[in-house]
């Protein structure tokens, strides 16, 4: 719990971070690239579960 709530403090950070800096955020652009990094994150997730399971 303590690592979610981390990783979304880091996240809001960055995104305030580059917003203020005005730097282009560090994101794919388009819709399908960010469903690309949300399936390749549930993908290493889903691996890490079933690998570290056993």
């Amino acid at each position: 719990m303590t690592g979610a709530v981390m990783g979304i403090v880091l996240g809001l950070g960055i995104g305030a971070a580059c917003r203020r800096l005005d730097l282009p955020l560090p994101a794919p652009p388009k819709l399908i690239g960010a469903g690309l990094v949300v399936l390749m994150t549930l993908g290493f997730l889903t691996a890490d579960y079933f690998l570290t399971r056993s």
